[in-house]
């Protein structure tokens, strides 16, 4: 018996590399709040967590500010950063190889669901996902937790066969929340040293590993 049947997974930073359309966003909302350029390290940091948590924690605004920066964001998102992103080396063969072998699969992502089933289409991971759970626009859903929670519903999956597979402390956290083992992936956005003081259950360098490692398990 497999210990896994259901596997979620992140966006950003793990299926697809999105930084260029996310920084020209940011840039964006940041100019029509009249703030200071933001500084690449401030940049890195929003790969992952939702927009108000980085409005709010890496550029200072109160929860109104935030708000507003966050629809200016979107403005500027639908336009033209949704289109901005890549797939990630090994991402789509992947989800193929472990769809094939039985395996249950639901995105679970920070990004609204709007944005990200826009991005998987065009990709080809939709084919492989039986849900796709994302935040803001009308879901109700805020937290990374909410969202892995919402995944796992639509699939009526138990905690216990669920493995959340991400690259940032905020997919570990949702996790943990949710009592799901976390796998992190060193293909993505997390800052130097994160990988190692979060502590997730399993750390691997691509996808070949985390593959390998899920066929004998």
């Amino acid at each position: 018996m497999k210990k896994y049947r259901y596997l979620l997974w992140d966006l950003d930073g793990t299926l697809i590399y999105s930084h260029p359309g996310i920084y020209a966003c940011i840039r964006y909302a940041l100019k029509e709040m009249g703030r200071e350029e933001a500084k690449m390290e401030q940049l890195r940091q929003c790969i992952g967590p939702s927009l108000m948590y980085s409005f709010s924690n890496y550029f200072g605004m109160n929860e109104q500010d935030a708000t507003v920066a966050t629809a200016k964001y979107r403005e500027e998102y639908t336009r033209t950063g949704v289109y901005q992103n890549e797939p990630i080396e090994g991402a789509l063969e992947s989800l193929q190889c472990l769809y094939e072998q039985g395996y249950q699969m639901a995105l679970a992502t920070s990004k609204p669901s709007v944005y990200a089933e826009l991005i998987t289409k065009r990709w080809g991971f939709d084919r492989y996902l039986a849900a796709q759970a994302g935040c803001g626009i009308g879901s109700g859903l805020s937290t990374k937790a909410e969202v892995i929670a919402e995944a796992m519903k639509q699939m009526g999956a138990s905690k216990e066969e669920c493995l959340m597979i991400g690259d940032r402390i905020h997919d570990l956290e949702g996790a943990r929340e949710n009592g799901v083992d976390c796998a992190l992936l060193c293909v993505g956005y997390a800052p130097e040293g994160e990988l190692e003081t979060c502590q997730p259950d399993y750390v691997f360098d691509g996808f070949y590993d985390l593959t390998e490692f899920l066929l004998q398990n």
